[in-house]
């Protein structure tokens, strides 16, 4: 009974989008709207077919999920390890934080010239771009749940003979672990909008590469094609971190 509610929503929101997707079509069709920069969505659908039958989309998801991976991957360990170590120990924080504070604000597509100039215009800019970008979520996130442990469980962790690197283990880690995984989610969001960003601006492949592609030819429909491959793209990966969350931190739902 306690997923009805959840599963009406979830079909209300897919009638919803099927309502839309037929009042587009329509009034493309009829004109009502302008074909040329909103064209129907069965033309999108063909211009979709076209992009994976010629390989061009399954070459450019391949290439834009390889650049997000790695960078993610290696942003957000970065991110969670010094996020913890900044926690656990006051003069690290205090020796970080200011640096942190200054750097944070500055939008990493920004310096993304500049990233180019220093690691070169092939894919070690990008790399470092999606891993900045993935960085900072992370470490500020864990940061402030290693914060907010409750002093109490050092407390009953030292009366139960847990010292060293154990109440890292047993204590620190688990206590912020809800903190690191709401991290991971705006890391990999963040380092998905970087991915397509640099991809745009400067790559030889990628779906921001399509879709700069579409919007130079002025081909509307692949240009919306693109665009709803990296919507589907990022609620797919949304959806993946909402199943793992559940089963890492069981206790988050009671």
């Amino acid at each position: 009974m306690s997923n009805r509610p959840s599963s009406l929503i979830r079909l209300a929101s897919a009638v919803f989008l099927v309502a839309v997707l037929l009042i587009w079509e329509f009034s493309a069709r009829s004109g009502l709207i302008s074909a040329t920069f909103f064209p129907p969505p069965t033309k999108i659908w063909a211009s979709f077919i076209t992009l994976w039958q010629n390989g061009k989309l399954a070459s450019a998801l391949r290439a834009t999920l390889l650049r997000f991976l790695l960078g993610v991957l290696i942003g957000s360990l970065a991110g969670a390890l010094l996020g913890l170590m900044m926690g656990w120990w006051k003069r690290l924080n205090d020796f970080f934080a200011p640096w942190i504070a200054a750097i944070y604000p500055i939008p990493k597509i920004a310096i993304f010239p500049l990233l180019m100039i220093i690691f070169g215009i092939g894919e070690g800019s990008k790399l470092v771009a999606i891993i900045l970008g993935s960085f900072f979520p992370m470490l500020i996130t864990t940061l402030a749940g290693v914060q907010q442990i409750n002093r109490i469980y050092y407390e009953v962790a030292q009366n139960y003979g847990v010292q060293g690197k154990k109440v890292f283990t047993h204590v620190l880690f688990p206590g912020s672990l809800p903190s690191i995984l709401a991290g991971l989610r705006l890391a990999v969001n963040t380092g998905f909008v970087i991915t397509i960003s640099v991809e745009v601006i400067s790559a030889q492949s990628g779906l921001g590469v399509l879709l700069w592609f579409g919007w130079q030819t002025f081909r509307v429909s692949e240009l919306y094609a693109v665009l709803a491959v990296i919507s589907l793209l990022g609620i797919a990966l949304n959806y993946m971190l909402e199943l793992i969350s559940p089963r890492l931190v069981p206790w988050m739902g009671e």
